[in-house]
C-alpha cells in the first residue's frame, strides 16, 4: 500500500507481533518552573496559568524526551511483555534520528516507520508547574498511507496529526482489522481526532475492542458540558452505543472505570509523589492492553494500568517511569487488596 521508504528494523518477524501502535511520535521539551498563577473558574473548570507577559521566567529545570502517544504506548507495551512495532512518520533530521534510535534501543520494531525527506519531526514543550502541565504541541501535517502489516494480536489507534481526514489511514486501519479479524483494536483518539468528532466514524467503533478515553474526552464526545454533572454510569453507556464492546474512561484523582456491557467496575488510584503528570493516561492504558494481553481479566487489567500510571508520574518524562513485566508484577503481589470493584 506505501510506496514511500520505510526505514527497516532486524531480527522481528511479523508474526511475532503482539501490538502494533499507529499514531503520531514526538520529542517533549520538558519545562519545569514555579513562578506562575492558576486562575480557574467559579466551578474549578476552565483553569488557566498565567505568567508575567514580557518577562523573563526562570526555569527549574529543562529535560527532553521521546514522547508521542503511539510511542509512549509501544515503548509501554514493549517492557512489559509484549512484541511492539510502531507505524509513525518522522522527519529526516536529528529529532527523527533520535526516536528512531530510542525505539530500537527499547527492542520496539521500527519496520513501518516512515522517514520523510525534507521534512522536520514533531517536537512539543511541557510546562509543568506544581505537578501538572500544559502542552504546546508542533505537529506536521503527515500524509499517511498505512504500510502492509502481517499479522499481530492488537492494534492500538491514537494520536494522529489534523491531516489525518485528509488521508484515508482510518479506512486502511479497518481493511487490515478485516483482513485479519482475530486482531483487537484499542482505539484511544488524540485531540485532532476528537476535534474531527470519532462518531463520524462508526465503523470504527463498531471494530473496537477497546475505546479509552479520560472523562473530559468522554463529555466531548457524547456532546456532555463539561460542568454537567452526570453519572459515570450513564457516560459508559453512552459510549458502548457508539459500538465498541469496552469503555473505559479515566478520571484523574477519581480513578478509573471500565464496563464491557455486562460488568461495570471502578478502581481508585495509587497515592504517590507526583512530578510529572504527562504520559500517565498512555501508561495506564499499556498497563491495561499488556494485562488484558496476557490472559488477564478486565478487573485485574485495570489494576495493571493504575500501577504503570502511578510509577510513570514519579519521574520527569513520558517513558522513564514506565514498569517491565517483572517490576508490574512485584508491585501487584505487593498491594493483594487494591482492586477493582463493580458498581
Amino acid at each position: 500500500m506505501n510506496n514511500s521508504p520505510i526505514r527497516q528494523a532486524q531480527g522481528v518477524s511479523p508474526a511475532q507481533l503482539d501490538l502494533i501502535a499507529i499514531g503520531d511520535s514526538t520529542i517533549d521539551t520538558f519545562i519545569k518552573i514555579h513562578d506562575a498563577v492558576v486562575e480557574c473558574d467559579i466551578n474549578h473548570q476552565d483553569c488557566k496559568i498565567s505568567v508575567p507577559y514580557g518577562a523573563k521566567i526562570p526555569v527549574d529545570s529543562i529535560a527532553y524526551g521521546v514522547a508521542g502517544n503511539a510511542a509512549n504506548v509501544a515503548v509501554a507495551c514493549k517492557r512489559l511483555g509484549l512484541t511492539t512495532a510502531i507505524y509513525t512518520n518522522l522527519g529526516d533530521d536529528r529529532q527523527g534520528e533520535t526516536i528512531l534510535e530510542a525505539f530500537k534501543k527499547e527492542g520496539v520494531d521500527t519496520r513501518y516507520v516512515k522517514i520523510n525527506k525534507g521534512r522536520g519531526s514533531n517536537l512539543s514543550v511541557v510546562l509543568t508547574f506544581q505537578g501538572e502541565r500544559t502542552i504546546f504541541v508542533y505537529h506536521q501535517d503527515w500524509f499517511y498511507t498505512l504500510p502492509d502489516i502481517d499479522t499481530c494480536s492488537w492494534v492500538y489507534l491514537t494520536s494522529l496529526a489534523e491531516t489525518f481526514t485528509n488521508s484515508n489511514i482510518l479506512g486502511e486501519v479497518l481493511r487490515f482489522l478485516e483482513k485479519y479479524q482475530a486482531a483487537k483494536m484499542v482505539f484511544a483518539p488524540g485531540t485532532y481526532q476528537l476535534k474531527a468528532d470519532v462518531k463520524r466514524f462508526p465503523r470504527v467503533l463498531e471494530k473496537c475492542t477497546l475505546l479509552i478515553l479520560n472523562l473530559r474526552e468522554a463529555k466531548q464526545v457524547l456532546e456532555i458540558e463539561q460542568t454537567e454533572i452526570v453519572q459515570i454510569k450513564d457516560i459508559l453507556s453512552g459510549l458502548l452505543m457508539l459500538g465498541p464492546q469496552t469503555a473505559v474512561v479515566t478520571d484523574g484523582e477519581e480513578g478509573s472505570y471500565a464496563t464491557d456491557g455486562r460488568d461495570s467496575w471502578r478502581l481508585g488510584i495509587i497515592p504517590t509523589q507526583i512530578v510529572e503528570k504527562t504520559g500517565a493516561g498512555d501508561a495506564y492504558a499499556s498497563g491495561l492492553v499488556a494485562a488484558l494481553a496476557h490472559g488477564e481479566p478486565l478487573s485485574e487489567a485495570m489494576v495493571w494500568g493504575s500501577i504503570n500510571a502511578a510509577s510513570c508520574m514519579k519521574e520527569v518524562g513520558t517513558q522513564n517511569g514506565l514498569l517491565s513485566e517483572p517490576e508490574i508484577i512485584e508491585k501487584r503481589k505487593a498491594m493483594p487488596k487494591f482492586s477493582a470493584v463493580k458498581f
